[in-house]
């Protein structure tokens, strides 16, 4: 993957090292606190503007990436409330997920059992570009990974592995009716994998986009990658509207460099932004113009009706050649490692912006359309050809900051974006490129969120910058504080800060929709008639232990506030207990837990009503163990227990269970 060499190179070093300079000036400033941060807006207005009255509900449901948690983070706005933890990519043992057998699965990879990721980017599906409800996708980006969680109950329903892939950094985004969810590598690495010496990276590096299909069902199947020269692929958003056939990629380092990548990555004065016609791509595999690369993975499925997840293991992946599919994909010269590249509403403006230029770059769809037509290109890289970026250029940013990385947008026009390392939000004018206005961030804002604000129609009234430190703004708690959000009021003229929140892990990107859509949605119990979980145990009577040799099956059922069975006699050291716990509630928010003496490998079960869930136990010592509800459940909570009795091989223990029994 040698690409060929690209004109108006030239050397950043010189620029790099002074906006590290000036970096460190701002923030070494950050200790002076100013202002608190209220901009022109009085405490009383802002505190009006935020509180939601006891009893009441939020206006916006904001989806938080926990970053290095693996997890997402459910918020409510304009409150800051965290309602609910979603783990994903990590085990939990608030609820048991990734330690009950059920949920296993989802945390299964072509590595094994991988429990842990760097979870940055959820994304709502959509409809005709519209936030719609369904579901949420997420990116594991160390193992790469894209999950599903089911909006209805708020749980992680599927886990797709990406072979090929390193640094899943560049995903999970949903084309216009989430046909599709695209993953882009970071780290391009050798395809198909394989022993070379790091050096010949040139040769033997490269980089694969994902497109995975998106069934009506909302399972996901891997469709097809193409294969695209060695960079690191950073971002991406589909287009919308006119754009809605493409799909835009950011990336940097087309020095292909392997080492010190903050100098050798940053030695042109342009990468580039990957611009992909998946409808060609479509038809391009429909004549069979791919090819077969090896490639294991794993799809991890959720079935609803049996409340178990199941892997489902996959071999090879379509691969296209862009060298021979012309029309697939052009590159679109962007100054100085963009990061960040946004469509605004219309679908016709395509925001790049370079981490380490003052400016944006805004690029026009129909100029892209009509260089295209035009021919109107400066080279090529490995078969795929170069805009002229003055061609596409639609119009160009002063925005006198440092560290342009985000950008995304209102109803009404405007575009903000983040900047890094001058620490702020910039508001501007689509069509006259002016800044029409700026606020401090406290402190180094990575991704911002608008509600809707990345599709064609923006909830345009708040703003959320994500922020990445907040020396100073909290109550110290060691060497490790938290990271926060900070919510502005943006339904003026002017931008107006009204509330920081700390945050929980860290608040890599996030989505937020009206509440009037996912409440209509949202499930309340589990039906227990619609339970086929295959150790469901639907009534008390039904309650048994089976053994088979020296695995031992425990069909308990929970409702308030006892067991069935709370006494159990006749396990044996060597056996393997599995407790299957049935929650017979049917009523909301009728929880119940379950926890028991000496588990060393799993967490406790936390179950809603109607659900089933399993417990592995493996007994380690002789003698008689509690278990318990460890969900406050009733006033006769406490009372709600049990024991089970283990007793030496060489003992003669008949198996007995039973509740009520004197």
């Amino acid at each position: 993957m040698k690409p060929k060499i690209f004109p108006q190179q030239k050397q950043l070093i010189p620029l790099f090292c002074g906006i590290i300079t000036i970096a460190g000036l701002l923030l070494s400033s950050c200790n002076s606190h100013s202002s608190g941060g209220q901009g022109a807006i009085s405490a009383q207005e802002a505190a009006q503007q935020v509180y939601v009255a006891p009893g009441q509900y939020d206006e916006f449901y904001a989806f938080m990436s926990g970053g290095y948690n693996g997890q997402v983070s459910v918020y409510g706005l304009p409150s800051g409330r965290l309602f609910k933890i979603i783990p994903v990519f990590s085990q939990n043992p608030e609820n048991g997920y990734g330690y009950s057998e059920e949920t296993k699965p989802l945390l299964m990879t072509s590595y094994g059992f991988i429990p842990w990721d760097d979870a940055h980017h959820p994304e709502l599906s959509q409809t005709d570009g519209i936030p719609d409800g369904r579901w949420l996708f997420i990116n594991a980006n160390n193992t790469p990974r894209v999950a599903r969680i089911d909006l209805k109950t708020f749980e992680t329903v599927e886990t797709i592995e990406i072979p090929n892939s390193a640094g899943n950094h560049s995903s999970p985004f949903v084309t216009e009716n989430t046909e599709y969810v695209v993953a882009g590598t970071r780290f391009s690495v050798p395809i198909p994998q394989k022993d070379v010496p790091i050096a010949s990276y040139k040769q033997n590096f490269g980089g694969v986009l994902s497109f995975i299909k998106v069934a009506p069902s909302g399972d996901m199947d891997l469709a097809f990658q193409v294969m695209m020269p060695g960079f690191d692929y950073d971002l991406a958003h589909a287009g919308k509207g006119k754009s809605k056939d493409w799909v835009f990629f950011t990336c940097y380092n087309s020095e292909e460099a392997h080492t010190l990548l903050e100098v050798n990555a940053s030695q042109r004065d342009k990468d580039f932004v990957a611009a992909i016609n998946w409808k060609k791509a479509e038809e391009y595999v429909q004549q069979g113009k791919y090819h077969e690369f090896p490639g294991t993975y794993y799809d991890n499925r959720f079935d609803t009706s049996t409340q178990t997840a199941h892997s489902y293991v996959h071999q090879g992946v379509k691969v296209l050649i862009p060298s021979e599919c012309p029309g697939l994909v052009y590159f679109i010269p962007a100054p100085k490692s963009p990061h960040g590249v946004d469509v605004d509403p219309s679908g016709n403006y395509i925001v790049a912006n370079g981490k380490l230029s003052a400016d944006l770059s805004v690029f026009s769809f129909d100029k892209i359309q009509q260089a295209i037509q035009q021919k109107q290109f400066d080279g090529e890289v490995n078969g795929i050809p170069v805009l002229k970026f003055d061609a596409v250029l639609a119009g160009i940013v002063k925005s006198g900051g440092l560290g342009p990385l985000h950008t995304e947008f209102d109803d009404k026009g405007n575009a903000y974006t983040t900047f890094f390392i001058s620490s702020e939000v910039v508001k501007w004018k689509l069509g006259t490129w002016q800044v029409e206005d700026r606020q401090p961030t406290f402190y180094s804002p990575g991704h911002l969120m608008i509600p809707g604000g990345d599709s064609r129609k923006p909830w345009g009234k708040y703003l959320v910058a994500l922020n990445k430190i907040t020396k100073d703004r909290y109550l110290p708690t060691g060497p490790e504080l938290c990271q926060s959000a900070q919510l502005f009021d943006i339904s003026g003229d002017k931008m107006k800060l009204l509330l920081d929140f700390p945050t929980v892990g860290e608040p890599h990107y996030a989505q937020a929709i009206p509440a009037s859509i996912l409440m209509p949605r949202s499930d309340k119990i589990y039906q227990l008639a619609s339970n086929h979980n295959p150790y469901v145990t639907r009534t008390e009577k039904d309650a048994k232990v089976v053994r088979k040799g020296k695995r031992v099956d425990v069909y308990m059922t929970e409702i308030r506030s006892h067991f069935v069975p709370d006494n159990i006699e006749g396990i044996y050291l060597g056996d393997t207990v599995y407790f299957h716990v049935t929650n017979l509630e049917q009523d909301w928010d009728a929880a119940h837990g379950f926890a028991v003496e000496g588990n060393r490998e799993n967490a406790e079960l936390l179950l809603m009503p109607g659900q089933t869930k399993t417990l592995k136990w493996v007994p380690v010592r002789v003698g008689v163990f509690p278990f318990y509800c460890t969900d406050f459940c009733s006033a006769l909570h406490q009372e709600m227990q049990g024991y089970v009795r283990v007793s030496s091989p060489n003992d003669n223990v008949a198996l007995t269970w039973s509740t009520g029994k004197e």
